[in-house]
């Protein structure tokens, strides 16, 4: 019991030494939602959740991994902003990015069906 005691009395002078160092701003802040009701203690709050896909990747790992995975011929910046733009799509579950996802799929078996290569417009 006392042991509970002489800690709060420790940490009760800790939070007295820790408001005496603040500025004058912020001890009026201190002071406006109450000495007694601040917590300089208290535990910080959790990061922003990190959003991952299906396989439990970021957008830049699933980037990492695909530019790594399968290296383009010809590498331009608008490449790697599509890639990008696919990769954040796909995590936030953009309609957009599952219908060029999709549609890609239905055109590589399109090709497929009809014996034919993909050709870009480079």
């Amino acid at each position: 019991m006392s042991n509970i005691i002489h800690q709060e009395q420790t940490q009760d002078s800790q939070k007295a030494a820790i408001y005496e160092s603040l500025s004058p701003r912020r001890k009026k802040f201190i002071d406006r939602i109450g000495f007694d009701k601040w917590d300089p203690f208290q535990e910080p709050k959790n990061p922003i959740e990190i959003r991952t896909d299906t396989t439990r990747r970021t957008s830049k790992q699933l980037m990492q991994k695909f530019l790594h995975d399968c290296p383009p011929d010809e590498y331009s910046n608008a490449y790697g902003r599509g890639v990008l733009e696919m990769c954040l799509g796909i995590i936030n579950g953009d309609d957009k990015s599952r219908a060029m996802y999709e549609f890609s799929l239905w055109y590589k078996e399109l090709l497929k069906k009809e014996n034919k290569e993909f050709k870009s417009g480079v």
